[in-house]
């Protein structure tokens, strides 16, 4: 197979399927039936493999991979489906970190065109379908299944799983899922199956009765891990002004024997997303998952490298220091802000770009006006256009200059930054594609 029949079978999926990172809300299948009736018509992989389905609206990425980065070091064969990808389709299917081949997309949509056209799914029922596939077809022991969008009407939600995960509920997607809270979480809850625990993130009083009456509903044993742990970063094992680990201590449920753990995933945010592990892993040990402490020490120092997760507080170069984050609504672009608080700097230099579907008015109004900024447009149709950026930012008194394009925007921050600066690239999952 030559890699010009791969790049075809890509441009085929991207230009025939509709896909909502692209276009937006056009690309999104308000029900099940399109993902029911591929996988029926591939003999209903989602039934061969247990599963671990991982909602919620910030760090369900992170906390997916930090699962499935524990369960490969304990022993088993795990398979990891998550979006969107940043630089290639094929980090969305892996296998122990291994992204499914060239070949094996190829192969997939060429057995599965008739049917591709028929049904005519959008871009993400195609690929979960695939993902479900490939997972079966490899006979994993277990795959972390992380939400598309929303959950209830997730092309994800038709797997039962061994244990559902929905690590916090803020405002993104508003469009789709709801204007309030409680509504957004209304949707989220959706992967809560009959008789499966489910694990909640972040204890937040707006929305914690949706998911107890949910429980209560589908007879599941509701755990709300931020009651669980008592998590604190050490901030002072910074080596030369750059974290390249969380050094986290841990007070809290004695499920563990360990009070220190050190974690790859150095964003401080990361506390809220380990507290939700470390309570889905105690779950895990109770559906009869053989998983020990070393494995979970062992894991969490090396999640990068053993899932390929990149974009989350990423450091791309030094002096000047230059980070890369993924967060993009207002929950995550506080913590973003958290993090950039706590890392040494002098000045700051933000590259940002944003899509143009979401109001980012809210998102605008916490960043600092003291950064020096670099507007930007991601090369997707569904980036906002450079000028209303440039505009809508001005208004909230964010000065600085607009570029064409992502990467004339890093470069000239670059020239302007002093070493001692940090250079912070942002405000959309594909303004970080482009750098990384």
């Amino acid at each position: 197979m030559s890699s010009s029949s791969y790049s075809e079978t890509i441009s085929y999926l991207f230009s025939r399927l509709p896909m909502f990172t692209r276009v937006g809300e056009s690309a999104y299948k308000a029900n099940l039936d399109n993902t029911l009736q591929f996988c029926q018509h591939l003999g209903n992989p989602q039934q061969q493999f247990k599963s671990i389905h991982i909602g919620g609206t910030n760090g369900k990425g992170s906390t997916s991979h930090m699962l499935a980065a524990i369960l490969q070091t304990a022993g088993y064969k795990t398979g990891l489906y998550t979006s969107p990808h940043l630089r290639d389709f094929r980090e969305r299917i892996r296998i122990n970190g291994e992204m499914i081949s060239e070949k094996e997309v190829v192969a997939f949509v060429q057995e599965n065109k008739t049917e591709i056209e028929r049904i005519q799914p959008s871009f993400f029922e195609a690929t979960v379908a695939m993902a479900f596939q490939h997972f079966a077809q490899k006979q994993v022991d277990i795959a972390v299944i992380e939400v598309g969008l929303g959950g209830r009407l997730d092309s994800t939600n038709i797997i039962t799983p061994e244990l559902s995960v929905i690590t916090n509920i803020g405002y993104d997607h508003m469009h789709i899922l709801g204007n309030t809270l409680p509504e957004i979480a209304g949707e989220k809850a959706g992967i809560i199956k009959p008789g499966i625990p489910v694990v909640i993130g972040q204890k937040q009083e707006e929305v914690a009765d949706v998911f107890i009456n949910k429980a209560r509903e589908t007879n599941s044993e509701i755990i709300f891990a931020s009651d669980k742990w008592d998590l604190k970063a050490d901030l002072n094992e910074a080596k030369n002004g750059k974290r390249d680990f969380l050094h986290v201590h841990i007070a809290g449920q004695g499920a563990f024997n360990f009070n220190a753990l050190k974690l790859d995933l150095s964003g401080i945010y990361q506390l809220k997303n380990l507290a939700t592990v470390l309570s889905a892993v105690k779950e895990l040990k109770k559906n009869g998952f053989v998983i020990l402490d070393e494995h979970i020490q062992t894991a969490l120092q090396q999640v990068k490298s053993l899932t390929g997760l990149m974009g989350r507080w990423q450091t791309l170069s030094l002096s000047p220091l230059v980070i890369a984050d993924t967060g993009h609504n207002e929950d995550g672009i506080r913590e973003v802000l958290k993090n950039i608080a706590a890392q040494p700097h002098q000045n700051l230099h933000m590259v940002i770009g944003m899509v143009k579907d979401k109001d980012i008015s809210k998102v605008l109004q916490l960043l600092p006006k003291t950064g020096t900024y670099y507007f930007c447009q991601p090369d997707i149709p569904r980036a906002k256009p450079l000028n209303e950026l440039e505009e809508e930012a001005k208004r909230y008194g964010l000065s600085g200059s607009a570029y064409p394009s992502v990467k004339e925007a890093l470069e000239a921050a670059k020239k302007q930054a002093a070493t001692d600066d940090l250079i912070f690239v942002g405000g959309s999952t594909f303004v970080v594609a482009e750098v990384i």
